[in-house]
């Protein structure tokens, strides 16, 4: 009978350091020392080679070109190109490379002239085309686009191929070392295309592999290609549009020509007509992760014209859980300066009452239709995940800036609008942490995220595995923009010394902060509650856990009781104590008492959580009573008073609180009276239990007084156990409404000697 809240350990989070351990920062950075030393001398050695050389090579180079004569005429023409060094000996060494087929930039899609020559037809101004420029097709191919646009000239553009040691992990390393500590991270340097003077391009096409049966999405020949066709697209001049024609049997980088500048498309045929403003803005960005897109020490001030286009975003569905985090969350960007808006997807489990808090904390509420994952099982944690591609569809604005609803945002990070799609923090190995991104809403794209849908396999079953694989060319930014709540075992001492300082710096240093494991507002207020779970410690904070509480205490009151404790939630965590009491946890946290004022205030039908946990952990037995949540407008007399109300009363029939190993009887006189008095309608919630009390107690007048009656929930909860526990009634209480509200347990025994007061 766990609390059915969503996952503590979130798959889609890095379970590794983010601050990696200065150990591991000199390992990388040894070996890629050691690495450079050994490329280093190797180009001396052949430099040595072909100067010294020269002359016996002479014949061999002449034979090699010559016998590459036709393979060029089959191959990519060679007709501009970007020579990479004047020098005479790096010169032949270039010749020798570009003139060998690379498999890697075969590309295997089939031309149909007839989708070709419809596509054409979508071409605006052709009549005036002065050149269309080709990458990697062969003459053939570009011979018969002489019969599609013949009045201008055909240009076979050479892109030199890129060094055979450059791979995906090259270009997206798990870590760099943001703070330039050791290094000033770079990434690798590619051959770029040298775009002619004249004629004016007004056409560019591009055929790209696909190797379908390998991992195309991260194939760096074909992102070469792609930004290679991108930059020679933005290197035109004055103001005439100019369309990129990619042939491929795989989408394209949906965030490098994005989906609403699709102009066609006919099969493997895509023509895109891209804003040359925007794309001159991404082909200045890093080919990928390798370095920053923004500066660790970014400005926190940031003037955007289409500001009113621009908002932060997050989404909940199919649960409440997260309504609190959702309103501190806003409640920190606001604390951080930011006035843009706040937009939050919801479906239809969230409740009017608590959609009411959502609004007044900020959020403006759009409604949404939950999409299901279809590789999730029935009722699993990721079933409905993919619901986050509904950002997408926001299309009034410009740019999203997503946030979890389990983060605070400590300082403005507005200037992120000015980044593009999809600019994050990294996660893991080449992936990407999507509780911070840059999202541009766009329809087409969230079409392109459905169709593909059933056929993409996503690393972690969630949403964040989906995006990494249809966005695989993201846009690294400082961690301190989505630090994780997280200590990894392999962190030194001062590794966590320092995170903790992050965590509780005032005026903070981190941009954002991300909780996970166990969330502040379903912990007590007291400490952080992933102490008490072995397998959660890892995310374990008190420092932490009271900066999101001074976060929350600066909402009004009326936002704070969306944050107040479930019943079964306060069950969990006495259930979790207990557990690290038994396994005497050496942090001792389970030691602490409990001050929070919402172990005290129930706002719920059911308000017995000591109860449960008779049975908590019992896989059969399911407790309807208390899954249904009812809104707060009004908060209930605190459960203690009532106890202390009976105690006055009765003094000399209190039971104690002291642990006993035997059942405790109570007054015949008291819990009959109490018993005969519960309304008939609520027979049909309770079972009648009297066999069971018959077992355990002596005394037939109270057996008699009950014996056809229901009694409450909380009084079965004693049957596994086989022990009695007493509650008391408040004085002037009418007790036929709600009893089960009214009535206090002051005294119980708890099995291995344990009492829960």
């Amino acid at each position: 009978m766990r609390l059915p809240s969503p996952s503590p350990v979130e798959p889609r989070h890095r379970l590794s350091s983010q601050t990696d351990e200065t150990s591991k920062r000199r390992s990388l950075r040894n070996r890629d020392a050691k690495d450079l030393d050994k490329g280093g001398l190797h180009g001396s050695f052949q430099y040595r080679n072909w100067t010294g050389k020269f002359s016996t090579l002479k014949v061999v180079l002449v034979l090699i070109v010559l016998g590459t004569v036709y393979t060029l005429y089959r191959s990519p023409a060679v007709h501009i190109a970007d020579h990479p060094s004047n020098n005479n000996s790096r010169y032949l060494l270039w010749m020798m490379e570009s003139s060998a087929l690379d498999p890697r930039y075969v590309s295997s899609a089939e031309i149909h002239w007839d989708h070709m020559s419809d596509v054409v037809e979508k071409l605006t101004g052709k009549s005036g085309y002065q050149g269309v420029g080709f990458i990697n097709l062969n003459d053939d191919e570009i011979a018969q686009w002489k019969d599609l646009i013949p009045d201008c000239d055909h240009v076979a553009l050479h892109l030199g191929h890129m060094k055979s040691n450059i791979t995906w992990e090259s270009l997206y390393p798990e870590w760099i070392d943001e703070e330039e500590q050791f290094e000033v991270p770079t990434c690798p340097s590619l051959p770029w295309i040298q775009v002619p003077g004249k004629p004016r391009l007004d056409l560019v096409v591009v055929k790209l592999p696909c190797n379908k049966a390998g991992k195309w999405s991260r194939d760096v020949v074909r992102l070469h290609l792609q930004l290679a066709a991108a930059r020679v697209a933005a290197s035109s001049k004055g103001l005439h549009d100019v369309h990129v024609l990619f042939i491929t049997d795989c989408f394209p980088i949906p965030n490098l020509f994005i989906g609403k500048e699709l102009v066609s498309r006919q099969g493997n045929l895509w023509l895109f007509k891209p804003n040359l403003h925007q794309l001159r803005q991404k082909v200045q960005l890093p080919i990928g992760s390798c370095e920053l897109t923004v500066p660790l020490k970014a400005k926190d001030t940031f003037y955007s014209a289409s500001a009113k286009r621009e908002a932060y975003a997050t989404i909940l569905h199919s649960a409440n859980f997260y309504v609190c985090g959702a309103i501190t969350a806003a409640q920190s960007i606001r604390m951080a300066g930011s006035t843009r808006d706040l937009v939050i997807l919801v479906d239809d489990s969230i409740t009017e009452h608590h959609r009411s808090g959502l609004a007044a904390a900020g959020w403006k509420i759009y409604s949404i239709q939950r999409i299901r994952n279809p590789k999730a099982e029935a009722e699993a944690y990721n079933e409905w995940n993919y619901s986050k591609f509904r950002l997408w569809q926001l299309t009034e604005y410009d740019k999203i800036i997503f946030i979890d609803a389990d983060m605070l945002i400590l300082r403005n990070i507005d200037f992120l609008f000015e980044m593009p799609e999809i600019s994050a923090t990294g996660n893991n190995a080449t992936l990407f942490n999507s509780g911070v991104m840059v999202v541009e809403p766009s329809n087409s794209t969230f079409q392109l995220l459905m169709d593909h849908i059933n056929e993409i396999v996503s690393y972690n079953g969630g949403d964040q595995g989906y995006l990494n694989e249809v966005y695989t060319w993201w846009h690294r930014i400082p961690k301190h923009m989505n630090f994780l709540k997280h200590f990894w075992e392999g962190d030194e001492p001062e590794i966590k010394q320092m995170k903790t300082r992050l965590f509780g710096t005032d005026p903070p240093i981190l941009y954002v902060l991300h909780y996970l494991g166990n969330k502040p507002w379903l912990c007590f207020r007291d400490y952080d509650c992933n102490w008490n779970v072995d397998i959660l410690q890892e995310f374990a904070s008190d420092v932490a856990h009271k900066t999101w509480w001074r976060v929350h205490d600066a909402m009004p009151e009326n936002l704070q009781k969306f944050c107040l404790l479930r019943s079964k939630q306060k069950a969990q965590l006495e259930w979790d104590r207990m557990q690290a009491e038994k396994g005497n946890y050496t942090d001792g946290h389970w030691k602490i008492k409990i001050k929070d004022k919402r172990l005290e205030t129930c706002y719920e039908d059911f308000c017995y959580w000591e109860s449960m946990l008779w049975h908590w952990g019992d896989k059969n037995w399911t407790d309807n009573s208390t899954n249904s949540l009812s809104p707060p407008p009004a908060l209930k007399t605190p459960l203690s008073s009532l106890a202390t109300q009976r105690r006055a009363k009765h003094p000399h029939k209190e039971v104690g609180r002291t642990r006993q190993s035997e059942a405790t009887y109570l007054p015949v006189d008291l819990v009959s009276d109490i018993l005969l008095r519960l309304p008939a309608k609520s027979a049909a919630k309770f079972r009648c239990v009297s066999k069971v009390w018959s077992s355990i107690t002596t005394q037939p007048s109270f057996i008699t007084s009950f014996t056809a009656r229901s009694i409450p929930h909380l009084l079965i909860l004693s049957e596994k156990k086989g022990k009695l526990f007493g509650f008391s009634i408040p004085q002037n209480q009418n007790l036929d409404s709600k009893p089960q509200q009214q009535a206090e347990i002051y005294a119980m025994t708890y099995p291995e000697n344990r009492s829960l007061f």
